[in-house]
């Protein structure tokens, strides 16, 4: 019942180990974005990250004998820490089964607090079956990350914080979202004492479970989720929580990686701080919401949830924010291989910086150009590809074309005459010991590569781009082993950026 979640908010046991974190104006992007907008710093908490609050709550009203036989967490890492500073201070065994995805800055963190860590899977809807396993094998007390109601009380103290120390006009709130503990405790709390308030999930493309529940009207499993907001990975979320989602919760956003890499950099300019991909997601959401319906000198908080992020992940979070904030546009251009054309081309140009230009001589009549051009809004690409069609130059826009920006941009040029009945696939797989092993024994040894690409981007999941010469006569083969390896991946075969560049 809402008024018993609002009882359970209100005797929340959370400020024995979590602080009433601050409300932020961002000055930066309230101007850019023409909205006073305020961050909730639950990067600020002593485990960086708001999941200490759900955590301590549960376990802190556990009895005796539960808290003896131990406690068993399955979770992305936050909510591990979260659990291993709990045991720690009440006095118990904890033992915390974490994706091997898991960002290593978080796997310490959590054994430096004293718990047991255990890897296994992929996401958390795996490690959270193998914790299944041990909960049973070892009689240990289970504390799931966001499906029940002690947890979501825990998360429902940010939502009150909020309202307590914003007593003004606000609009929106907006939530990260993985499996619902936060949006669910904060949506609750909100909406039963400011209604006119719209409490908003933010959610990655790749992994929006709830996202699609909500709007399915029932709960929808993902077959597999993204794994760069890795906080957030989650296949399946929670009865409980969908069910407050449902009811309190006015809608949700979505963003792309691009989106959530800006948001990151976002969150540095105004505060100085480094957060993780699921830490930016509600800053991500709240910008293309703001944007998408004009919003106007409207008050807004978004719950920067988290902090944990490994200091390796940078460098893609920069190589991709440039994007993901519409500083950077990048194109296919076709251009005839004679005297003056380069520099016709260059005249379109004009004043705008060129960030990135690649070319090989393609036939003895045309080249074809790679460029990267500095741009200012999310429309400029078009524009700028409009212009240079205008002027008989072929152009494709490459600027949300994923293969182009982790892959093509760093080997254009690669023709072979020789590659026969190519396939192009990108595959995406946990960066983890063996992981490219398995790919390789998996495959036939009838089948040779014709093209390989792999950059290690200090992600915890790596992408490769792989040419296969595939017989005909071995498509259903082909088609078992995409099967059997179990990796996500994107057939690129028909990929006009590779029939231009590689083919």
């Amino acid at each position: 019942m809402p008024t018993d979640y609002l009882k359970r908010i209100l005797n929340a046991n959370v400020y024995d180990v979590a602080v009433e974190s601050s409300l932020h104006h961002a000055p930066l992007l309230s101007e850019r974005f023409r909205n006073r907008i305020l961050l909730k710093r639950e990067d600020e908490q002593q485990v960086f990250s708001f999941k200490l609050r759900g955590a301590y709550n549960k376990m802190a009203r556990m009895s005796a004998a539960a808290r003896a036989r131990g406690v068993l967490a399955a979770s992305a890492g936050n909510h591990a820490q979260g659990v291993a500073l709990a045991a720690q201070k009440l006095g118990c065994r904890a033992v915390i089964v974490m994706p091997i995805t898991t960002p290593q800055v978080k796997v310490d963190a959590v054994e430096a607090l004293g718990a047991e860590v255990v890897l296994h899977g992929d996401s958390y809807s795996d490690a959270a079956d193998k914790a299944t396993e041990l909960e049973k094998s070892e009689k240990l007390t289970f504390v799931h990350p966001f499906d029940d109601p002690d947890v979501i009380a825990g998360g429902g103290t940010v939502g009150m914080e909020i309202l307590r120390q914003h007593g003004g006009p606000l609009d929106a709130v907006f939530v990260p979202v993985g499996g619902g503990g936060l949006i669910a405790g904060v949506a609750v709390y909100i909406k039963q004492l400011r209604p006119e308030v719209q409490v908003i999930g933010v959610q990655t493309e790749d992994s929006n479970a709830m996202a699609r529940s909500f709007e399915a009207g029932r709960r929808i499993a993902l077959n597999d989720v993204g794994l760069f907001s890795d906080g957030t990975a989650v296949k399946l979320v929670g009865e409980e929580t969908f069910k407050l989602t449902r009811k309190y919760v006015d809608g949700f956003v979505t963003v792309n990686t691009d989106e959530l890499c800006a948001a990151i950099k976002d969150v540095f300019q105004d505060t100085r701080h480094v957060v993780e991909p699921a830490g930016a997601l509600a800053v991500a959401g709240a910008k293309k919401y703001l944007t998408e319906n004009k919003w106007k000198n409207r008050t807004v908080v978004a719950i920067t949830s988290g902090a944990n992020m490994n200091f390796d992940r940078l460098r893609f979070v920069a190589e991709r924010a440039q994007v993901g904030e519409a500083r950077e546009a990048i194109f296919a251009v076709t251009m005839p291989e004679e005297r003056g054309s380069f520099r016709r081309f260059c005249s379109l140009i004009g004043e705008r910086n060129v960030t990135e230009f690649n070319y090989r001589m393609a036939e003895g009549s045309l080249a074809h150009v790679f460029v990267g051009l500095q741009v200012t809004k999310n429309n400029d690409s078009e524009k700028i590809a409009d212009n240079f069609r205008k002027h008989n130059f072929e152009t494709i826009d490459l600027t949300h074309d994923e293969m182009a920006k982790t892959h093509l941009r760093h080997m254009v040029g690669g023709r072979s005459p020789a590659a026969n009945n190519e396939l192009l696939y990108r595959f995406e797989f946990p960066e983890r010991p063996g992981a490219l092993m398995r790919f390789l024994q998996c495959m036939s040894p009838n089948w040779n590569i014709s093209l390989f690409h792999y950059r290690n981007q200090g992600s915890d999941y790596g992408r490769i781009l792989v040419g296969i010469q595939v017989p005909p006569a071995d498509k259903k083969e082909f088609r078992q082993f995409l099967v059997n390896l179990g990796y996500r991946h994107w057939d690129e075969s028909q990929n006009p950026a590779y029939q231009l560049f590689l083919r």
